[in-house]
């Protein structure tokens, strides 16, 4: 049976001059048990404890318990204590709910800026769902080898040295930016220093801060079309001026986006594996994105298998990857690859906006990295998604799924939409089919493409 809740202090509003101290206390404790501030089963401060808090005698604050315990709010345990009730009268509940939604719509309003940051394609609440096939941007959390990562979690707790408990590095802890620029090195070819690295939340987190950094209000950027729809309402958000560019199989049409707006600020573009359409840019597009962000400046990159930031010989391009897609999604850690000219402010930066990253998640992950284990889970889940994406690729053919690589094709009008097979598969094992059109930014492309997504929640 999990502990009740114990108040340690217990905050009260100033009794006013002349009100009887038994009756303030008591008014004190009810409203904070009908507006919430007090839960169910919560433990109340002992009479002696809080007579001596307040400045009380001991009798006053027990005529005040008696008063609750009479009118149901608290109930009393010999030698357990006093605890708030289980079962408030519902009217009273609802009377004070009423009153705090009233307040709520007294709340100041949003700036425009918030408002639009109120527009969100992220869930607002945590789903307990593990193992639900097709959910994107997640792992399979059941090959996660979960039972490893917690002892070397319990063994760095358990060996933990007072250094870590003091003020970090704005940049993270330098250890896993080593490691990090160490696997970039290996795996990507990326060529950078520690001193390049910060240690962010999330791609998400890494571009807010670019987008804050480098882009003023009315700027123009680059973005894929159709495209990540966490990185479009970021960068509204940000008051940018968005340029839908297409994508074909052969990624973004870096041609298009110069005719569009040759002088755009900053480009986001995901060159290895296209959000949504899965298609991997080409090297020749790659070079010509390359050749533009160099003449103006900057651009962005998400995580790609070989990475746009391994070709930037002119130090262009800003490169961000997830931890927590590559491993959990609670882990909350990611990594941002800045030019060495930004890393200075960046740094200011990020000190104002959350002083440094949490270490100890960071320190757990630093040793699953040097000791060889991330490298072995990547391994084993690449060889457990090739498997998935073959069955995938098998179950739709001749329907969605064209390329070995598990891109879909250029879009089509009405293409899903006629499939009658996989709308089929979709009712039968109750995945639904999920629109392009959060995706979108153009009305000039098909709205209609879909593709397997999740169960109904």
């Amino acid at each position: 049976m999990p502990k009740r809740s114990r108040l340690q202090d217990f905050p009260l509003e100033v009794r006013p001059r002349g009100k009887p101290r038994s009756r303030w206390l008591y008014q004190q404790i009810r409203a904070a048990i009908l507006d919430g501030r007090l839960g169910a089963g919560m433990r109340l401060p002992s009479s002696r404890d809080l007579a001596g808090q307040y400045d009380l005698a001991r009798g006053t604050v027990v005529d005040a318990f008696n008063r609750l315990s009479a009118e149901g709010y608290v109930s009393s345990k010999v030698g357990a204590g006093t605890f708030v009730s289980s079962s408030v009268p519902d009217q009273k509940v609802l009377r004070s709910r009423n009153s705090i939604a009233h307040a709520r719509r007294r709340s100041p309003a949003f700036s425009a800026r918030g408002r639009q940051m109120t527009e969100t394609c992220f869930p607002l609440q945590p789903t307990a769902r593990v193992g639900v096939p097709f959910r994107a941007y997640q792992p399979d959390l059941h090959a996660f080898p979960l039972a490893l990562w917690t002892r070397i979690a319990a063994r760095r707790h358990r060996l933990a040295r007072r250094e870590l408990l003091g003020i970090g590095d704005p940049r993270g802890y330098k250890p896993l930016r080593e490691a990090v620029a160490a696997y970039l090195g290996s795996a990507r070819g990326v060529v950078c220093d520690a001193d390049q690295i910060f240690i962010v939340s999330s791609v998400q987190q890494a571009l807010d801060l670019a987008a804050r950094l480098l882009l003023d209000r009315n700027d123009p950027v680059w973005i894929e079309d159709p495209g990540y729809p966490g990185a479009r309402l970021l960068l509204e958000s940000a008051g940018a001026k968005l340029m839908p560019v297409p994508v074909d199989a052969h990624g973004i049409d870096v041609a298009a986006g110069r005719r569009l707006c040759l002088a755009a600020r900053l480009a986001y573009v995901t060159p290895a594996h296209q959000v949504p359409l899965g298609s991997r840019l080409s090297l020749e597009r790659r070079l010509a994105l390359l050749d533009w962000a160099c003449r103006q400046g900057v651009r962005y990159d998400g995580a790609p298998i070989v990475a746009l930031k391994s070709l930037d010989s002119r130090d262009a391009v800003l490169f961000a990857g997830s931890f927590s897609k590559m491993l959990f999604p609670g882990l909350r850690l990611a990594y941002l690859v800045l030019p060495a000219g930004l890393v200075d402010g960046f740094m200011a930066a990020r000190s104002l906006v959350d002083r440094f990253p949490a270490v100890f998640d960071q320190v757990v992950l630093c040793d699953f990295i040097s000791e060889g284990h991330f490298a072995r889970h990547l391994r084993a889940m690449r060889e457990l998604y090739g498997s998935r994406l073959m069955t995938l690729r098998e179950a739709t053919r001749g329907c969605l799924l064209r390329s070995t690589t598990g891109a879909l094709p250029p879009p089509r009008r009405n293409a899903a939409s006629k499939c009658g097979r996989c709308r089929s598969t979709s009712s039968n094992t109750g995945f639904r089919m999920d629109s392009f059109s959060a995706s979108q930014l153009s009305m000039s492309q098909p709205s209609s493409w879909e593709s397997i997504g999740l169960p109904p929640h």
